[in-house]
């Protein structure tokens, strides 16, 4: 999906051994659509070759300021960049942007940038003695003061390190996207509950938690501020709020607990129907068994008359009978129906339904779920 088509990329690169990993983030940003233009200190140039990153950006690569005066070029009033992408940033350069020093290629494009007020996008990568340093922390803080989204590090081996590339092109969408979810909290359950039948076996769904988590980068890529509810077996989503859960009972306790305050809440998860009586000890095998099973509450109409707008999700051969029902439930906005055999797919076919349109949609989930906000947001 060109989530990033039609926007120019400049891409900093500092002297941080992390910048091994820009090669990798040019290609990606551009398979997303960006044209990327790349910037590299002199530090950047000791630890990877400009050649590398020009073949990486298919652009020539700048390496200092000259008498074209690039980075009013790019980031000046009227530039040709859309995003100013740091990745990664040193503890230096960092403090350099913070208090205005301009001694690099990258620290004049940031000040430039800045100036202009166009978004900018810095990518932490340090030793994390480093980055526990307090001031290197003011400096962050006073970078996300003057409107910079910091994106942070991961935290392993003693090391603050570059996030992934997935995570910093989130942040890149984030930040050239039209924002309308802006200061929206939004809800998402998702995946699969497993319920304990003994000691060893549950029963649960197919749900592999793919849509939750597409919604879940769909409304971050857009400026919300987003909470995931979800068994982590399924994964989880890096940029956002993920809250783990296993049964129903979780599932039903952690969204209630984080619906104050809500916008929004999709209930995208294959929340169980019933629970077992669960047995004690492990069920012999070989021998028939019998399983008493006992209905569970639907958490979608716990949800129902806070205020918060709500989308459900129907599934089976009714799906779309049933979506016309669940419209009836105060709050609900719009329901997603589609057929068992789409559960643990990649793509498929959608019935949206709202109480006075229908619209057949087919496509990838990340397709999907960016279709639910256009329609909703």
């Amino acid at each position: 999906m060109k989530t990033l088509n039609n926007t120019k990329i400049v891409l900093g690169v500092c002297g941080s051994i992390a910048a091994v990993e820009t090669i990798k983030l040019a290609h990606e940003l551009r398979r997303r659509g960006a044209e990327v233009t790349g910037i590299m200190s002199p530090a950047a140039c000791g630890i990877i070759h400009q050649d590398a990153l020009t073949y990486a950006c298919q652009k020539p690569v700048l390496t200092k300021i000259t008498g074209m005066v690039e980075h009013v070029r790019y980031c000046g009033e009227g530039g040709e960049a859309d995003l100013l992408l740091i990745a990664p940033a040193t503890a230096n350069t960092v403090s350099k942007i913070a208090c205005g020093i301009d001694d690099t290629i990258i620290t004049t494009f940031a000040t430039t940038a800045l100036g202009r007020g166009m978004p900018v996008v810095i990518i932490p990568a340090m030793h994390e003695s480093m980055y526990r340093h307090p001031l290197v922390r003011k400096n962050l803080e006073t970078l996300k003061e003057l409107g910079i989204d910091v994106v942070p590090p991961r935290m392993e081996e003693e090391k603050a390190k570059i996030a992934s590339i997935d995570d910093i092109c989130l942040y890149a969408e984030r930040a050239l996207s039209s924002k309308k979810l802006a200061g929206k909290h939004v809800l998402i359950s998702g995946g699969a509950c497993r319920e304990e039948l003994d000691d060893v076996r549950v029963l649960t769904s197919r749900s592999s938690g793919t849509m939750a988590k597409e919604l879940a980068r769909a409304a971050f890529r857009l400026g919300a501020d987003v909470t995931l509810v979800m068994n982590p077996l399924h994964g989880t989503v890096n940029t956002v709020k993920n809250v783990p859960v296993v049964s129903a009972a979780d599932m039903r306790d952690a969204v209630l607990m984080e619906a104050p305050g809500a916008d929004y809440y999709i209930s995208a998860a294959a929340i169980s129907d019933f629970a077992p009586e669960r047995a004690t000890g492990k069920i012999p095998s070989g021998a028939k068994v019998q399983v008493t099973l006992s209905p569970l509450p639907k958490l979608i109409t716990q949800m129902a008359g806070r205020g918060i707008k709500i989308v459900g999700f129907k599934l089976g051969e009714n799906a779309e009978e049933e979506g016309r029902r669940l419209l009836e439930v105060p709050d609900v906005i719009l329901v997603l129906a589609n057929k068992p055999d789409m559960m643990g797919s990649s793509a498929g076919e959608y019935v949206f339904l709202q109480k006075d349109h229908k619209e057949v949609v087919n496509g990838t989930k990340a397709e999907i779920a960016e279709k639910v906000w256009d329609v909703i947001a």
